[in-house]
């Protein structure tokens, strides 16, 4: 899953294409699983530069503690909570419902 041909920012959006839907994960999570020195942060740039891509569910992309901090990305008001919660997540106060149970972590999961 690692492909060493791409580059920083195609891997994190690699991962995020293989979130399920009505998942979550975080950034750090994301940085985890690449395995390099990059940061979290670096993971927030990326999903903040695949703004109007449709092929990366960047909305499925949270802090650690599940709160929607990449929210001010997305178009519209409340673009990045619609559509986690079109995909059956609750969302009150910025904040993942349930989001110990609907965290989705990469290294457990992915090859």
């Amino acid at each position: 899953m690692k492909p060493e041909n791409l580059n920083f920012f195609e891997k994190v959006y690699a991962v995020a294409r293989e979130i399920p839907y009505g998942r979550v994960t975080s950034y750090g999570a994301i940085a985890r699983y690449l395995g390099t020195a990059r940061s979290a942060r670096m993971v927030g740039w990326a999903m903040n530069a695949c703004n109007g891509r449709e092929d990366v569910p960047a909305h499925r992309v949270v802090n650690r503690k599940g709160l929607l901090s990449g929210k001010h990305h997305f178009s519209g008001t409340n673009l990045m909570q619609q559509l986690l919660e079109s995909e059956g997540v609750e969302v009150k106060d910025n904040h993942i419902v349930r989001f110990e149970e609907l965290f989705w972590d990469p290294s457990g999961e992915l090859q």
